[in-house]
């Protein structure tokens, strides 16, 4: 489970900025550094006829859908004064790179370096031609390589209840980020919209403290902001289930990238048999992620999903020739049709140090062997491991 991973001895390994991790000496190869270098040539144009559609012009520069905005009004942002249930936070993300926007306020980026993790960017929307001014951020760290996510550079998701005021009345899933966190600690501070079965969450609500006692106070979508200044009119339930597990997935490859760097830096490039089996834990721990080992079951009803969004993440298919991939939803039972995150195919996975990467592979060959099961991936049926297997052999690789 995600609460044993975070006691990975952390506090006696070197912060990120020491060697051999070196974060800020470090040259980001991320990709929206590498956009904010074209934007600055002059070789990218962006919108700058009003705050909206300079937003809708860097989400499409960005190659991000706009049907992934995810609204959220918890004050848990650096711009914490501009933030309410009247002038919420949005989201927007695709597989390597997070976009936050506020509406009145700066624009924010985290984008992923497969040899640092997170690197973080923040500017002004630019009233002028001229392009923005965007600054390597080192304020979000604070809470984006902080205690919570194990202080590695990554993804991090709060589930929190507003006061009327801002500031947060009581807080959930502390230290757990993926798609085994229970529903019932989800979506504090955030909006969510679409259709699904899932009633018991905290979405949609913020309270008060009454004589000691919290009370709940609804906050509907739309109720006090105006939909019309973000891109679109939704905060749909099926990108907040995406973000997740992504933003989990995120965690667990950061935090494995950095453990082993570190194991391999005292070994000078060996690991000793105790770093081995550190480094065995972690491949064990990526690969049950990986596979959904402890994905919590969607409650009968299931969700729907936003089409638009739907449509613009299968576009992103890495697919075999009869045209199985990866993002194929189920959103009956379980989120992806097949169990195996398309986040294999990202600079997450693919940068981890070979000796790592190599573990992840050996232990999902051995859960994917429909003729010699292991008991620890009983849950997945033999035609769902053989399709896997055959999407991995056509579209990942080195598998």
């Amino acid at each position: 489970m995600l609460g044993a991973t975070m006691a990975w001895g952390q506090s006696e390994k070197p912060r990120l900025n020491h060697p051999p991790h070196n974060y800020w000496e470090r040259t980001p190869r991320d990709a929206f550094g590498q956009f904010a270098a074209r934007l600055k040539a002059g070789q990218v144009r962006l919108d700058h006829s009003n705050e909206k559609a300079f937003v809708g012009s860097l989400l499409k520069a960005l190659d991000i859908s706009p049907s992934s905005q995810m609204l959220v009004f918890s004050t848990t942002s650096l711009q914490l004064s501009r933030i309410s249930v009247r002038n919420p936070r949005a989201i927007y993300f695709n597989d390597h790179t997070y976009i936050g926007y506020v509406p009145g306020g700066k624009m924010e980026a985290i984008s992923m370096d497969s040899d640092m993790g997170g690197v973080f960017y923040i500017f002004n929307i630019p009233r002028t031609v001229a392009p923005p001014d965007i600054r390597r951020s080192t304020r979000c760290m604070n809470c984006h390589a902080g205690e919570d996510i194990g202080r590695v550079p990554g993804v991090l998701i709060k589930s929190v209840v507003s006061g009327p005021n801002g500031g947060s009345l009581d807080s959930f899933r502390l230290e757990e980020i993926g798609h085994g966190v229970p529903f019932k600690e989800r979506f504090g501070g955030w909006h969510v919209t679409g259709r699904h079965a899932i009633k018991d969450h905290w979405g949609n609500l913020h309270g008060e403290l009454v004589a000691g006692k919290l009370r709940k106070i609804p906050a509907p979508p739309g109720r006090l902001f105006n939909w019309n200044r973000y891109p679109v009119p939704t905060s749909d339930i099926l990108p907040h289930l995406v973000h997740e597990h992504q933003a989990g997935f995120v965690y667990r490859t950061v935090k494995a990238l950095y453990d082993t760097r570190h194991y391999l830096a005292l070994g000078k490039g060996r690991l000793t048999s105790e770093h081995a089996a550190e480094v065995a834990q972690l491949a064990d721990s990526i690969t049950r992620y990986i596979l959904f080992a402890d994905e919590v079951q969607l409650p009968e009803g299931g969700v729907g999903g936003d089409p638009a969004f739907k449509v613009d993440f299968l576009r992103r298919a890495r697919k075999t020739a009869a045209g199985t991939s990866l993002r194929e939803f189920d959103l009956r039972t379980r989120l992806f049709k097949h169990r195996c995150s398309y986040m294999i195919h990202t600079p997450s996975f693919q940068g981890l140090p070979p000796v790592l990467k190599a573990a992840v592979l050996q232990r999902m060959h051995r859960a994917l062997d429909a003729t010699h099961p292991d008991p620890a991936y009983a849950y997945l049926p033999p035609t769902e491991k053989t399709a896997i297997a055959n999407i991995l052999k056509a579209t990942l690789k080195g598998w």
